[in-house]
């Protein structure tokens, strides 16, 4: 029998999203979403430090009481505004998230595109990646309204077109993004479409998420 994996995720939608990435490779995940939809979860990432910490703390202390060994948040805001490290070295609880992929991932390019849920993914992604690559040049912009479309259940070719994340992606290629990092776990929801209205690259961190966890 596998062993079970928490997932942490900000609202009911990216919480099944990050189980069935861990379905897909075989893996057991136990859904723990925190918020009841993307306007709340941001509200959450707003409350001091010690609150989020705390509630933070006591999900993951649920998830091994209910018998997880590891933990994937597969919320890149989230990620970015609670120190899971922290946690996790407090807990004695591995725990994976995608900044731990943005931070392996930093020295790789000169020219990066960051395109996040909200400011504070966007902050944080880019505190991870000019951690690990103060010279890389970053340009980013946010889109929650794309989010929800993706909570909404809107077909993904439609919510490119109506959101002109293809046109977005054109804006990043032209400043000389070598790639487009989809900041958002939402948002390998519409990779296929928009890879296939740009020739820019796309990076979602699952499949290094999965790696990383099998690490431990």
């Amino acid at each position: 029998m596998n062993e079970l994996i928490a997932v942490l995720a900000g609202t009911p939608v990216d919480t099944r999203m990050g189980v069935a990435v861990l379905q897909k490779a075989g893996l057991a995940g136990v859904p723990f979403p925190v918020s009841e939809d993307p306007r709340a979860q941001t509200a959450f990432q707003l409350l001091p430090s010690e609150e989020k910490q705390a509630a933070m703390e006591a999900i993951l202390r649920i998830a091994m009481e209910r018998g997880c060994r590891r933990a994937l948040v597969y919320c890149n805001s989230m990620s970015a505004s609670v120190d899971f490290s922290e946690l996790s070295e407090k807990l004695g609880f591995p725990v994976v998230t995608p900044m731990d992929v943005y931070r392996r991932a930093a020295g790789t390019y000169r020219r990066l595109g960051v395109i996040a849920a909200n400011a504070q993914g966007l902050a944080g992604i880019e505190r991870a990646l000019l951690a690990s690559n103060p010279k890389l040049d970053l340009y980013g912009a946010c889109a929650l309204p794309a989010v929800l479309s993706v909570e909404a259940g809107e077909p993904p070719e439609e919510l490119v077109v109506r959101h002109h994340l293809a046109e977005l992606a054109s804006w990043f290629q032209n400043c000389g993004a070598e790639i487009l990092l989809l900041g958002c776990t939402h948002f390998p929801y519409f990779k296929a479409a928009l890879a296939a209205r740009t020739t820019l690259p796309l990076l979602d961190p699952d499949q290094e998420m999965l790696r990383l966890l099998g690490a431990f």
